[in-house]
């Protein structure tokens, strides 16, 4: 039992002495007391339970509420950013590039961000004019693309600057975050049907 849990258990238990005091001065029936401190004893457990799990909480009523609404649920806790698994079994996120609204698939296997050429330029990223493309293997085969970098890139309370980017047109509609934004993270894990970003600690910490 944690040291939180231990000060809700004796704050509980002293909240009960005095209503089981208040009860005992009125002149009423014992069934009635009974039922009246089993009510109260129902009341100071649900608090304890919701203070001492809210976290938790919060995070089932982010994907019972996500499933109801029909959208990909992003939820800050802190400086902390989960994401719910889609249907498709991918992990989607409304980010900013530079401040513009962009919506990224996160994928660990991909080790550059990648935008289409279309948004990249709405989103004033700054594109390489070279002469030499990269060329890139994807599942629609080999795909030449401009290196580029996005100046902010904001994911909830997580912002990368200067990040390396690739563009290319045949990109079609797909914008992906890659693995170069996050190493960044303190940290990122899969658990439970979410995605948990984490931030990185300050120099020093």
């Amino acid at each position: 039992m944690t040291e939180d849990q231990n000060i809700n258990l004796i704050f509980a238990i002293g909240a009960l002495v005095l209503v089981a005091s208040a009860l005992f001065s009125r002149r009423i029936g014992l069934g009635e007391i009974v039922r009246t401190a089993l009510a109260w004893v129902a009341i100071f457990a649900l608090f304890i339970i919701g203070f001492s799990y809210k976290q938790e909480i919060l995070a089932v009523w982010s994907r019972v509420s996500g499933e109801l609404t029909g959208s990909h649920e992003q939820l800050v806790v802190g400086e902390t950013l989960r994401i719910r698994q889609s249907a498709d079994g991918h992990f989607w996120v409304d980010a900013k590039v530079n401040a513009e609204p962009v919506r990224f698939l996160i994928d660990s296997g991909a080790t550059t961000t990648a935008m289409n050429l279309r948004t990249a330029e709405a989103a004033g990223v700054d594109v390489s004019s070279s002469p030499f493309p990269v060329i890139l293997s994807t599942a629609n085969g080999s795909v030449e693309a401009e290196r580029g970098t996005i100046q902010s890139l904001q994911v909830g309370p997580l912002v990368a600057h200067d990040l390396p980017v690739v563009v290319a047109e045949e990109f079609g509609d797909a914008n992906v975050i890659g693995m170069n934004f996050l190493s960044k993270l303190g940290s990122w894990r899969v658990a439970g049907g979410e995605m948990v970003l984490e931030p990185a600690l300050p120099d020093g910490q």
